[in-house]
Parts: C-alpha cells; sequence; structure tokens
C-alpha cells in the first residue's frame, strides 16, 4: 500500500487524488520550453532538476538555512506555485504550514507532486505518537524510489520527452548508489561502541536504520516540538553512560538545546565536543557542491564518520567537500 501523504489529512486526499502520482493522464500537448516546476525543498528541487534537464527551469521556495517544519508561505510563495507548471514537494507532513496553498494549487489542475508517494507504509518511519518521519532523503535508497517519481510524474506531463526523463533519472541513480554504496562503508568504520550519532532533532532516523548507526535526538521529529528539562537531562545521562565524546549541530536548526548537552555533560565530568555541523532539512550555500543532495549526503556521511573515529577521504566520496 502507498503511503502517498499529499499533506496528510483526508480531505486533502480527496481533492488530490484524483491527480495523484504516476496515474495522472499525461499532457495533450506538449509544454513550452522550459517550462517552471517549483519545488518546496532544496532536496526536492535538486533531484527535479537531475531528471528534468534542459526541459525545465526548477526552483525551490524554502532555501538554505530554513527549517521547513516551521515555514510559513508568503505571498510571493503562493505566486510562484500559482505560476508554475508542475509543483513536487516532499509529503509526509515536512511541510505541514503549506497544506492550504497546495491544496489551492492542486484545484487549479496542474501537477502537484509527493516525491514520497511510491513508498510503502512497512518503509515510513514514524515517532511513538504515529507521526510520520519525513525525513526520507537522510537513506539515499529511499530518496532513489522519489527520483523514480519525479521521472514518471515529467514523462506524464510531457510525453513527447519521456525517453529523456527516463535516461536521465536512470543516469542520476547510478550516481546515488555509488552514494549510498559510500555511506555504507564510511559509517561501517566507526568503531562499534562510538557509532551513536546524537543531533538537535530527529532528522536522521532514516540514516540510522539505512547504514547502522544509532540516531538520538533532542527535540522530536518536527522542530514545533519543545526539548525539556528533562529530555536534555536524560540525554546527558545517555552520553555519560555510553561515554559519547561528540553531538553534533545542524544547519536549519538552532544549537542552545546541544549546547545545554554538552554543558550538562561537563557538570558531571563529561567532556563532549561539537563534531561538526550537519544538513537536516535544507541543503547548503545554491551553487555549492554542498548545495546538491549529493553534495549535501556527501558531507554528513563524511563529517560523521571523521568525528567519531571513522575512516572517510578529508574532502569526500567526489574530493569536492569544502573546509575539509
Amino acid at each position: 500500500m502507498r503511503t502517498a501523504q499529499w499533506i496528510g489529512t483526508i480531505i486533502l486526499g480527496m481533492v488530490l487524488g484524483t491527480t495523484s502520482g504516476c496515474e495522472r493522464v499525461p499532457a495533450a500537448k506538449a509544454p513550452a520550453y522550459p517550462y517552471k516546476v517549483t519545488a518546496t525543498v532544496g532536496m526536492v528541487a535538486d533531484i527535479v532538476r537531475q531528471v528534468a534537464g534542459d526541459k525545465a527551469v526548477v526552483e525551490n521556495i524554502i532555501g538554505e538555512g530554513v527549517d521547513p517544519h516551521l515555514y510559513k508561505p508568503t505571498r510571493g510563495d503562493v505566486v510562484r506555485l500559482q505560476q508554475a507548471d508542475a509543483v513536487f514537494y516532499n509529503g509526509l507532513m515536512l511541510e505541514g504550514k503549506m497544506a492550504d496553498v497546495l491544496v489551492k494549487v492542486a484545484r487549479s489542475g496542474k501537477p502537484v507532486v509527493a516525491v514520497t508517494e511510491m513508498l510503502d507504509e512497512t518503509y515510513v518511519m514514524a515517532d511513538p505518537q504515529e507521526h510520520h518521519d519525513p525525513h526520507v532523503w537522510m537513506d539515499v535508497a529511499g530518496w532513489i524510489a522519489a527520483v523514480k517519481v519525479v521521472a514518471a510524474e515529467l514523462s506524464g506531463f510531457d510525453a513527447p520527452n519521456a525517453d529523456y526523463y527516463t535516461h536521465n533519472a536512470e543516469r542520476y541513480t547510478r550516481e546515488l548508489e555509488k552514494l549510498d554504496e559510500y555511506a555504507r562503508r564510511v559509517i561501517a568504520s566507526i568503531p562499534q561502541k562510538q557509532r551513536v550519532l546524537v543531533t538537535a532533532h530527529d532528522a536522521f532516523n532514516y540514516m540510522g536504520r539505512a547504514y547502522g548507526i544509532e540516531v538520538r535526538g533532542i527535540q522530536g521529529l518536527s522542530t514545533e516540538s519543545e526539548a525539556g528539562v528533562r529530555d536534555i537531562n536524560e540525554l546527558v545521562g545517555f552520553l555519560v553512560e555510553r561515554d559519547i565524546r561528540a553531538v553534533f549541530v545542524e544547519t536549519s536548526v538552532a544549537d542552545k538545546n546541544v549546547r545545554a548537552l554538552i554543558e550538562g555533560a561537563k557538570a558531571r565530568g563529561h567532556d563532549v565536543t561539537i563534531g561538526g555541523k550537519l544538513f537536516s532539512d535544507a541543503m547548503g550555500a545554491a551553487g555549492s557542491y554542498e548545495g546538491t543532495y549529493i553534495g549535501m549526503i556527501d558531507h554528513n556521511v563524511t563529517t560523521i564518520a571523521r568525528a567519531l573515529g571513522g575512516e572517510a577521504p578529508q574532502r569526500g566520496l567526489n574530493g569536492k567537500l569544502a573546509g575539509k
């Protein structure tokens, strides 16, 4: 069964059900090139660019260092979505505050597509309250499934170029398979005792499951949840008990809770350092290697492995990481 989470509510599913995924009727005629695609977050925009190639101009609304859990669309964002020929978003409630806007755009008849719609419910993770975990991109294999959705959608939207989109998706998938193998290898090089990833919020559970690293987050799946003193104290105790020496901050989440962990551990005579800054809900700067999906994951797994005692090339899989 698919978990096609257009936004995650029954009424939205009713509104968007007839325009969902690969079941969409192909466009009656080829669009004018380059057509416009708007994506919500950078990770989605990047895979659409890879598949669409020179047939589309792709832009994303939520940029570098911005938390999509908390983001509220501006009037300008609404206009960009309305003017797009197609819209892609993550789904699984990542963009919950954009629900009303996405519904309105979908009602206009244009493609509004969740890239996570092909994922089976047995794959999708959830928290104890049964909230779906939207951070699928942290598992490269899961994101390959998103690439397939994009290729199928664009092939239906622009049928004359279906072979072009399929070819681009296959080429890009081969690159992602190399990234997946690299992530698996460098995380496995971390000594078992140290193979624990502690971050600001629970954005890395798919990575943990895919690559065999224990994950602990101070906040929940969404940064809207608040971390209490009890949560921090419990995690401090975990750091001390397990002799964890490094924790990580995130580019799109304030570091105050991570620093509270460090201070709490210090008060108990246990030294903890910041192992690095990870990309969680947003990629790096536009135009940089870290501003691509591959660069984002390369940076994360390389940073984690090197900080926790594993082995990884200083400049990552492709020798392109900055400041390494």
